[in-house]
């Protein structure tokens, strides 16, 4: 058992039980989704002012674009690392000590003076560093929990051994220690994930108020936008910085296809199957539940890799999500201009490509694979941050 299981035991009146020590990554039933996998999505509405009820082609759009400056200058990606570090006993319970790796970061892409032609590529905001997330029981000492784990994380940065293995545990999340519905495990997971969630909202709102985000340079963050209501962080309430993603478009390689309904509620996942190339289907507008998330969305999917040389019927599509903004945005949708502009020029995005070096290669887009791989690079690797416990 290592010695800083040891010290958070001690200070925390606990007793670890010196558990094996593994990874939680791989383990399916422990992975959160962005997204209400819950919530089927009816199109009650379009979300776009033209009313187009069959698939559209951007193939002539995305052609002409390409003699014009790329529309998304910046992309946005985050990744976790959670760990299995110990089990460790209070008042009679025993829970699991998680750790984590967050990392976070938005790259952008410099064109030379003309405009068109690439120059390089750059990271402009990042967030990486560790976490731990214990139980509320941890709190031994009666008063205000995150005063409590604010002083336990610098107690534990100021150790010898600490500093010797340089270590940096920015924050100890708190997950619940009396909620009976669901997995001890997946609780701290979930806090977490939140962590690193509130780390992209941070990146968005540091890069508006350095009005990088304009009407010529917008952002492709990696997966939904559909945040979740979250109690926890500075950026948790969605409607108190949704102003801040006016510029901002969602990328989704994975999504669940039989969720989209058409407004007579049948499954349309052969139909986002079945596209052809370079065709997008029309944008709906979804209001998820208030509860869940605090924004209504423009949805819709583009194929962007040939049908023939995929493996999967949904291979080579992606799901592309806006948040609507205005009240005049809620009632009619964003223009159908402003869906064609974007969907063309993430189309001009498709190559080249990361084919052989991952396997997701036919729904990727290379600046925000080159962006995943950055933040990726900031992890320590699993033997060697495991034995740091």
């Amino acid at each position: 058992m290592g010695k800083l299981i040891e010290y958070i035991a001690r200070e925390t009146d606990g007793e670890p039980f010196g558990s094996f020590k593994y990874g939680y990554d791989n383990d399916p039933s422990l992975r959160i989704p962005y997204e209400d996998l819950s919530q089927q999505i009816t199109p009650k509405q379009y979300a776009e002012s033209q009313k187009i009820p069959t698939s559209r082609d951007m193939t002539k759009l995305a052609l002409q674009l390409r003699q014009y400056p790329p529309l998304f200058r910046y992309f946005l990606d985050g990744s976790r690392m959670v760990y299995k570090i110990d089990d460790i006993r209070y008042d009679k319970k025993v829970y699991p000590l998680i750790a984590g790796q967050i990392s976070v970061a938005c790259c952008e892409r410099i064109m030379q003076d003309d405009g068109v032609s690439f120059a390089a590529f750059q990271h402009v905001a990042e967030e990486a560093y560790s976490v731990l997330a214990l139980p509320n029981a941890a709190n031994s000492k009666g008063i205000d929990t995150s005063v409590f784990f604010r002083s336990l994380c610098q107690k534990i940065n100021e150790l010898e051994q600490a500093k010797r293995k340089r270590i940096d545990i920015r924050k100890i999340l708190a997950y619940s220690s009396s909620q009976q519905d669901s997995s001890f495990d997946k609780l701290a997971t979930a806090r977490i994930q939140d962590e690193m969630i509130d780390c992209e909202k941070k990146i968005v709102a540091q890069l508006v108020s350095q009005h990088k985000l304009t009407q010529d340079d917008y952002l492709i963050k990696d997966g939904s936008l559909q945040y979740r209501t979250i109690k926890t962080g500075d950026y948790g309430e969605m409607k108190k910085i949704r102003s801040n993603y006016q510029r901002v478009v969602g990328v989704s390689k994975m999504f669940n296809p039989n969720l989209m309904r058409d407004n007579r509620g049948r499954s349309i996942a052969a139909d986002i199957a079945k596209l052809p190339l370079f065709h997008r289907t029309p944008a709906i507008m979804w209001e998820p539940d208030p509860a869940f998330c605090e924004a209504n969305f423009a949805i819709w999917y583009v194929r962007i890799r040939e049908r023939d040389k995929t493996t999967t019927p949904y291979s080579g599509i992606l799901k592309i999500e806006k948040m609507l903004m205005t009240g005049e945005e809620a009632e009619y949708g964003l223009s159908t201009d402003e869906v064609d502009m974007i969907t063309a020029n993430i189309i001009n995005e498709r190559n080249p490509v990361c084919y052989g070096n991952d396997a997701r290669w036919a729904n990727h887009l290379y600046p925000v694979y080159m962006t995943e791989c950055y933040c990726k690079s900031k992890f320590k690797s699993e033997y060697y941050f495991l034995n740091i416990f």
